[in-house]
């Protein structure tokens, strides 16, 4: 997982980007193998943050701008429901069109950013 990792943060890093951090899910398949499953370094499963906002963001102990889905993660815990926070069981609430178009704009950036 480490060189995964490290080879994931120098391809980002060349694109002027940060992976914070990731997951990395793995299993085993019927002859005992190691397999990598799961998704593999999206912004579901990583923090992308941009170089260029990083080190402003530490100088004032703000978070850095990031492309993940913490927006969505924000939104939900700003959420009221009959007046109370949601307490996180099912069913969530439904999310507003604009917060399902900011978290797709943020993925398809670091998509262009990291490809492009």
């Amino acid at each position: 997982a480490r060189a995964i990792y490290e080879t994931a943060a120098q391809i980002a890093l060349a694109k002027g980007m940060i992976i914070a951090d990731t997951k990395f899910e793995f299993g085993l398949d019927d002859a005992g193998t190691l397999v990598l499953m799961d998704e593999v370094l999206t912004p579901d499963s990583s923090r992308y943050w941009p170089v260029e906002g990083y080190e402003a963001a530490l100088a004032t102990g703000a978070n850095p701008p990031s492309y993940d889905k913490q927006f969505v993660r924000d939104w939900l815990e700003a959420t009221k429901i009959n007046g109370k926070p949601w307490d996180k069981t099912p069913p969530a609430p439904r999310l507003p069109a604009e917060v399902i178009e900011k978290t797709a704009a943020k993925y398809r950036e670091a998509l262009e950013r990291l490809t492009g």
